[in-house]
């Protein structure tokens, strides 16, 4: 079976989610990257919407 990279169940976007789902992880783990991502690096909040707007729906 194939995996697709797509958003799952929407908070914002859908983008944690469906990162979740991709690599089999909790969805609050990607958020917490994120969000560590965003306040340590700056980049968290860059990466995430340009996921939001390439990933496709399902």
């Amino acid at each position: 079976m194939n995996k697709r990279l797509v958003k799952g169940d929407k908070k914002i976007f859908g983008v944690c989610s469906g990162l979740a789902n991709y690599f089999d992880t909790d969805p609050t783990v990607v958020r917490l990257v994120f969000l560590i991502a965003l306040l340590i690096f700056g980049t968290g909040l860059l990466l995430y919407l340009v996921l939001a707007i390439v990933m496709p729906d399902k």
